[in-house]
């Protein structure tokens, strides 16, 4: 294929052909520069022409969706034709939102704000795909949508370069619920039925892990019927699945409700609106956080309550959609935000909390007037992911990091693999690079335990060891107020180029960021995962404390207190295996190459000195480890000196 034979690959490949000819789950950790993608890409598309079996790929970074689309997955489908006489078929797939609607752009919905996804966490904690676009008006960037509309191929919000915000691209699209199907007058030239038909027809559907949690959380018929799945980048799927099974509710979202209802079918919806303002009192005598003994019944009579004036406003939407024509999509837009909220009521009302199946609290915006919000997760996915998206198939999870504390086991139970009846594997491929040989791991035990905020002796540190290295800085940190007190602290104190998360979108810091290779990058958790700056540019990482969840986390506590109940070891199964992946995934920012060599610094003594801190290390990069300081800063001085 044009490249150089890999070990890691190899062993991959070998695997992956042997896991889809049992019909078994395989388990791959290959790290950076593995070349996972064709590791798996090359076997799976030769099984898909040989025996007629359909995959499914699924990503959780636009980026990495759209190499595996335009470079890698040609490359291996050129590959499988020429040894099999055939060449497979590949079909991109998203949700419904992601693409243009012809009939909305053409005026068959009215304009307005959004009011899909108000009572689903996942959209909050989408990444923003801005581009260009924070810099022109929201009545700009939808022009710019319509002229685009007349031109493009796809529909396919990505392919509009730069992109749009939120706001713009609800105008233009709709929800699955919200579309007219076959009375559609543009369903024969519909850009989501278009993508959703090319994909029943494709050898290899190429798609993410949003859609992958729409499958878990009980509507499987998102994705066409398919007898293999791969699941990219895999460590981050079950928060996926979570993040899609999250709910949340407000007195401000029942308004929302109400006020649609009122414009787009012309409803009265007083009671609605008495049950939402009902809502905010029973929510604002509520503390933050964990409702830990289940609902309140003053909340619980309001969501009850709530119910019933939703279900009258939705039997008057269906009266006002018999007595009227030519309305069809005010009255989708309506409907579907009223089934919406219906939806959100009964799983809160369900005794799901009690039965500890779900956690539920009370959250605050900490920005904007929004009053509170009831917030509603799932306390495990395991048996979500297992049931719905790995029985009765053939699957492959690879990552660059799946064996946390140098076993599978934990990355096995938290994706369902232990709970199904098919037989699973753990492989490392290993790494084409020598991490002992390439990078210290740097844990200054001298510094005091983290308490709240970063302490003046790691900010001290900090600082020294930038100035060591003369930049070249990624500073990971634990709170955006840590970051900033860091950047504040590096400007003043140095001539460095110090770029701060929030400051500019993150596509664009990175870029710059990249581009100096003096400059600094500090920033949370967005960093944490996915910034590839190979070379100079990046010998230095920084991480100020070992990540784990928030001690208020309601999630992560429910979830420590079912492995409690269970027999197992709380801390270790949730908090430390979640600080584990991201030590891995963030010291993993530092040698991206065979020619990379830099210093990950962890500011915190815990690392050596805890007894869980053996687990975490054997999480990371293997690193040469040491804990004495001025080792680590002639080393960085003469990386620093070698650039100059």
């Amino acid at each position: 294929m044009g490249g150089s034979p890999r070990a890691g690959q190899e062993e991959m490949a070998c695997r992956v052909c042997q896991a889809l000819a049992d019909g078994t789950h395989l388990m791959v950790q290959a790290g950076t520069g593995t070349g996972k993608s064709l590791g798996y890409l090359v076997p799976v598309l030769a099984r898909a022409v040989e025996a007629g079996e359909r995959a499914v790929v699924s990503t959780a970074t636009l980026a990495l969706q759209r190499q595996i689309l335009t470079k890698d997955a040609p490359l291996a489908a050129d590959a499988v034709q020429e040894a099999t006489g055939r060449a497979p078929s590949i079909a991109l797939l998203k949700g419904w939102q992601n693409y243009l609607c012809r009939h909305r752009v053409a005026g068959g919905y009215p304009e307005g704000d959004d009011a899909d996804s108000l009572f689903s966490a996942a959209s909050a904690l989408a990444p923003a795909r801005l581009g260009q676009a924070a810099s022109t008006s929201l009545a700009e960037q939808v022009l710019r949508l319509r002229e685009w509309a007349s031109t493009t191929g796809t529909g396919d919000r990505d392919d509009l370069v730069p992109g749009v915000t939120d706001r713009a691209w609800a105008q233009v699209s709709v929800s699955r619920a919200e579309c007219l199907g076959a009375s559609c007058p543009f369903h024969d030239d519909c850009f989501p039925e278009r993508a959703r038909a090319a994909a029943g027809e494709a050898d290899l559907i190429i798609t993410n892990h949003a859609m992958l949690g729409i499958a878990a959380a009980g509507n499987p018929n998102v994705l066409p019927e398919h007898d293999i799945v791969v699941v990219d980048e895999a460590h981050e799927l079950a928060d996926r699945v979570r993040s899609q099974g999250t709910v949340s509710l407000s007195a401000a979202a029942v308004m929302r409700v109400a006020a649609t209802a009122r414009k787009n079918a012309g409803v009265i919806a007083a009671d609605l609106e008495a049950a939402g303002q009902v809502l905010q009192l029973a929510l604002a005598d509520l503390p933050d956080g964990r409702l830990e003994a289940g609902l309140p019944q003053a909340l619980r009579d309001s969501l009850i309550n709530l119910d019933g004036a939703a279900r009258q406003v939705a039997g008057d939407i269906r009266e006002a959609a018999k007595a009227r024509s030519g309305d069809a999509g005010a009255i989708a837009l309506a409907r579907t935000a009223v089934a919406d909220l219906l939806d959100a009521v009964e799983r809160m009302t369900s005794g799901s909390v009690e039965a500890r199946r779900d956690v539920a609290w009370i959250e605050r915006p900490r920005m904007g007037a929004d009053p509170p919000r009831l917030m509603l997760a799932p306390i495990d996915v395991a048996g979500s992911v297992a049931d719905s998206l790995l029985e009765g198939r053939a699957a492959v999870l690879t990552s660059a990091t799946l064996a946390l504390g140098g076993s599978f086991d934990p990355m096995a139970r938290a994706l369902g693999l232990a709970l199904g009846t098919t037989a699973w594997d753990g492989i490392d491929v290993g790494t084409p690079f020598d991490y002992a040989r390439q990078g210290i791991l740097y844990t200054p035990t001298h510094l005091p335990r983290p308490q709240k905020g970063i302490s003046e002796a790691a900010l001290d540190e900090v600082l020294a060891l930038t100035e060591a290295s003369g930049g070249g800085m990624l500073g990971l940190f634990s709170s955006r107020r840590a970051a900033e007190e860091a950047a504040s602290l590096l400007r003043g104190a140095t001539g460095l180029t110090v770029h701060a998360q929030g400051e500019d979108q993150l596509p664009t810091l990175v870029r710059a960021f990249a581009e100096d290779e003096d400059s600094c990058l500090v920033g949370t958790l967005s960093l944490w995962q996915g910034v590839d700056v190979p070379g100079r540019a990046c010998r230095l990482v920084i991480i100020d404390r070992i990540p784990f969840p928030r001690p208020d986390d309601p999630v992560a506590n429910a979830r420590a207190e079912a492995v409690s109940a269970a027999g197992g070891n709380g801390f270790m199964s949730v908090s430390a295996t979640h600080a584990a992946l991201l030590l891995a995934q963030g010291a993993g920012r530092l040698v991206r190459s065979s020619e990379d060599r830099g210093v990950v610094a962890v500011l915190d003594p815990r690392l050596r000195r805890a007894r869980y801190g053996a687990f975490l290390t054997r999480s990371m990069p293997s690193l040469w480890p040491t804990t004495e300081r001025e080792v680590v800063l002639g080393a960085l001085r003469r990386l620093a000196a070698a650039g100059h």
